[in-house]
């Protein structure tokens, strides 16, 4: 069967700072299906089909337009797929490491997806430049893709905001949840929900809770003493919830809360 590959080496002098030793079109499945060690980082675009890459044995699954980044001295192979066809940068260097990191980009945060409209710019890129420019276009591409990455970096920070924001102005409200603040805010709510607890550590329930009890005892040291009063207007409608948790919480009942602050009063 006839390779449509399209592979273009870089031939200038490797440098400590950025540099791209290949820029690749891979269409042929028994070359992908090969079982490789990475000798710099890659770079990879899924130009066409879908299926799923091994690297280090770990399966990563991939659609047309998924970015994925591999790192040297990894094992990288396609463990299944169809109509399979991808581009791929080698590169490595020291602002290599340092524009991985500044974006997040480690072994479990590899993949992105939805980069669709960067293949015709990749592709075309590729099939255009001349072989003793392929050096300076792969280097392009990277940084363009980089520059992209920037972009939606900024963009899901803003979204943690967005969310950070709509919860301190609605919390009172009990029927919020993660998925009512996709839809004001425009996300998919899965989408949302996964991302926010793997940027702050924690569940959005959770961090509600933990929003609203933070509010709750601040009206108690206000002076409000009644339990239900104060779990209604911190978003609770269950005072006896309200309880169970903030007692798991702080290690005291709300009404041993109160007391505990009668107490200090009369100390001072």
């Amino acid at each position: 069967m006839k390779s449509n590959n399209v592979c273009k080496l870089s031939t200038s002098d490797m440098t400590d700072d950025l540099s791209a030793s290949c820029f690749v079109l891979e269409t042929d499945r028994d070359v992908m299906s090969l079982k490789t060690t990475l000798l710099s980082h890659r770079m990879i675009l899924i130009d066409q089909g879908e299926g799923e890459f091994l690297f280090d044995n770990t399966p990563h699954a991939f659609v047309k337009g998924t970015l994925l980044f591999g790192f040297k001295g990894e094992t990288f192979t396609l463990s299944r797929g169809e109509d399979v066809r991808y581009l791929y940068v080698d590169f490595s260097g020291t602002r290599a490491d340092s524009l991985c990191h500044r974006f997040g980009i480690y072994p479990h945060t590899r993949k992105r997806d939805n980069f669709n409209a960067l293949i015709p710019f990749c592709r075309d890129t590729l099939l255009s430049t001349q072989q003793e420019n392929i050096d300076v276009a792969a280097q392009g591409v990277l940084l363009y893709i980089f520059s992209r990455l920037s972009a939606s970096f900024a963009a899901k920070n803003d979204a943690i905001q967005r969310v950070s924001e709509w919860t301190e102005e609605h919390f009172r409200d009990p029927t919020l949840s993660i998925a009512q603040i996709a839809k004001e805010i425009g996300y998919n709510p899965k989408y949302l929900s996964h991302f926010f607890k793997e940027k702050m550590g924690i569940g959005y329930s959770e961090y509600l809770r933990s929003f609203r009890l933070k509010y709750a005892v601040s009206l108690f040291e206000l002076g409000i003493s009644s339990v239900k009063n104060v779990s209604l207007l911190s978003g609770f409608t269950d005072p006896l919830y309200f309880s169970s948790i903030f007692k798991k919480a702080l290690g005291v009942s709300p009404k041993e809360f109160i007391a505990g602050l009668g107490e200090s009063g009369k100390n001072e």
